[in-house]
């Protein structure tokens, strides 16, 4: 391992700048990707169980939301239409 960690080493010596930051970019996905990859799995079910248990509050802050919408468009109407 040393010997290819040497050869690299000489190689990135022997860049141009615009090579060096295409490696630099190269690295630092190399970098993200082990860490994604060290991530743990997501749990399906366990996502499936909290996505149901919020359901019906998401469902009523959406209407909640609508009624707020269409009171206001009401209101715009009124105003634009005397």
């Amino acid at each position: 391992m040393a010997v290819i960690k040497e050869q690299i080493i000489q190689d990135i010596n022997n860049l141009s700048d615009v090579e060096l930051k295409q490696v630099a970019k190269y690295v630092a996905f190399l970098r993200f990707q082990s860490r994604v990859n060290s991530m743990p799995a997501l749990d399906e079910a366990k996502m499936a169980s909290l996505y149901a248990s919020f359901a019906d509050e998401d469902c009523e802050l959406a209407e909640e939301g609508m009624l707020d919408y269409t009171t206001g468009l009401k209101k715009d109407w009124h105003c634009n239409h005397r």
